[in-house]
């Protein structure tokens, strides 16, 4: 098995803490940001930051479906870490000030891929398609903020 990275980033005319809260925000705002690919949304547990269960499905390619359960921890004020329970993926969300009034936004996303020559082509091309949507969750957020 090898290790998957993905990683998607913008920057933003607001400040961190306008940023933060609504991405910590998975009872309103997170779902307004989630494109097509998403179904299912559901919070199960809290709805703000740190605490938070949150489940829904993400199809990453025609054939592949994942049904996510992620729990979400805030290890430091600029970071959210959404840990799926079904998997070995976890989305790390840092938001740091830039210049001034101007924020960025990093998505890192880490998986352990299959092995083998199906691992070769996970660790190619899954990260792409990750990253396409991530942008659109990120484009998502520029509209929620406005």
């Amino acid at each position: 098995m090898g290790q998957v990275y993905a990683t998607t980033e913008r920057v933003y005319e607001a400040s961190p803490e306008r940023v933060y809260e609504a991405l910590a925000d998975y009872e309103v705002t997170r779902p307004k940001l989630l494109p097509a690919q998403y179904s299912e949304y559901e919070v199960r547990a809290g709805g703000t930051g740190a605490g938070t269960q949150v489940h829904w499905r993400l199809q990453a390619t025609e054939k592949r479906v994942r049904d996510c359960l992620f729990t979400v921890s805030a290890p430091s004020p600029e970071k959210l870490v959404e840990t799926d329970a079904n998997s070995s993926m976890v989305i790390t969300w840092t938001v740091s000030a830039v210049g001034e009034g101007s924020t960025r936004v990093t998505v890192e996303t880490t998986w352990k891929g299959a092995g083998g020559i199906g691992g070769f082509f996970e660790r190619t091309f899954a990260p792409k398609g990750l990253n396409r949507i991530h942008d659109e969750v990120l484009a998502g957020l520029a509209k929620a903020i406005g």
